[in-house]
């Protein structure tokens, strides 16, 4: 078998007025994603996610052009081998750096699909694992910076759907991020897990005023108090308290997951399967994150390809941690590109789909419908 045509197509949608959650990167007006086609000789064709790096059609462009020109005539089934390529030619000395390590990312997700249809088997088999429950926590664009009151009703909305964890989106000011989660915490009560995200909005005073409170109310973790290379504050914030720090969203490939498990000072790793390098990746960043006992908790992208993907890993690994649930109110990529992503059981847990490969049908119609949007993501 060999690949014939790689296509990425890059999809947008405006965020309707009321439902653009406002997060410390911003207020959300609209989303995209890159979704990857990739053919071969055999019939047999395989779709991924590529993250789109605000930046959707660059990473489009780079798929077409220099990815295609690196990929085709190559073997589907051979993903070590491709993706070995594309990082000698793209990554390793004079590429593209983190755009290449995105547009791969959608690369590999597809090619693992093709290999799970050739196979018949789903991808969780594929990776040695088993159709095993992996707890969600509530996330996405979704409880944002709110009023305490609101946030606290939306919390328990959420808890009323099954789920037992929670990620609140902090990074506004220490008084009014704690009296968020104050209100939150007493909403919900002791026994459910509650989460916090600064997406990069923290300074170290910020640190080291939240984290009391934060210890007091057990928050499960402070994922992104600063940018993924501020490697000293990710340090010194460790000393602050006992809230273990979370990280790796923002981390492309092993390489750079190599230094912040050495650092020790993040202990939940969160790579994105539509940003660090895809399946083959991911399953290699899990594998050094269980010899260091941390657990592999992948954020997710914006469509639904993105989610299934994640699942299958978690059903996978040795080290599952939480798949991210996206509740955004208005995310037609997570219900339309692909149907329904996942379902939350009643003990709050996802499983994986079981048909070949991601086990999805992409509806086409619905991805030709929503083209590229100029502009930016967030204002």
């Amino acid at each position: 078998m060999r690949i014939t045509e790689i296509k990425a197509v890059p999809v947008s949608f405006r965020v309707p007025q009321g439902q653009n959650v406002r997060l410390g990167i911003g207020r959300a007006v609209k989303r995209d994603a890159v979704l990857v086609k990739v053919s071969t000789d055999e019939g047999i064709t395989g779709w991924g996610e590529a993250h789109h790096g605000r930046c959707p059609g660059a990473i489009a462009k780079l798929i077409d052009t220099t990815m295609q020109e690196l990929v085709l005539g190559a073997d589907p089934l051979d993903s070590n081998g491709v993706w070995a390529k594309v990082y000698r030619m793209q990554l390793a000395s004079h590429g593209m750096g983190a755009a290449a390590a995105m547009a791969l990312s959608g690369i590999d997700i597809a090619l693992w699909d093709i290999r799970g249809k050739a196979a018949g088997l789903p991808i969780y088999r594929l990776l040695g694992g088993g159709s095993r429950p992996t707890p969600a926590y509530a996330g996405g664009i979704s409880l944002g910076w709110q009023p305490p009151e609101s946030l606290a009703d939306e919390a328990q909305e959420y808890v009323g759907m099954g789920y037992r964890a929670l990620k609140l989106r902090v990074g506004d000011s220490a008084a009014i991020d704690v009296a968020r989660v104050s209100a939150v915490r007493q909403a919900v009560g002791d026994e459910i897990d509650i989460l916090v995200d600064a997406n990069t909005g923290y300074s170290l005073d910020d640190v080291r005023r939240v984290m009391p409170a934060y210890q007091e109310l057990g928050i499960g973790w402070l994922e992104e108090p600063f940018p993924p290379h501020d490697y000293r504050d990710y340090r010194h914030a460790a000393e602050y308290g006992t809230v273990p720090l979370a990280a790796g969203e923002n981390h492309f490939t092993r390489f750079e997951f190599t230094r912040m498990i050495d650092d020790g000072v993040v202990r939940f790793a969160q790579p994105d399967l539509s940003k660090a390098g895809g399946v083959t990746e991911c399953a290699r960043i899990a594998t050094m994150c269980s010899a260091w006992k941390m657990s592999f908790n992948p954020h997710t992208s914006a469509t639904g390809i993105n989610m299934v993907a994640s699942i299958h890993m978690l059903s996978a690994v040795d080290n599952p941690g939480y798949f991210e649930g996206d509740l955004a109110r208005h995310n037609p990529f997570r219900d339309e590109v692909c149907g329904t992503p996942y379902e939350i059981d009643a003990s709050g847990c996802v499983s994986p789909k079981d048909k070949p490969g991601l086990g999805v049908e992409i509806n086409e119609a619905f991805v030709e419908a929503h083209p590229l949007i100029e502009g930016p993501c967030y204002v």
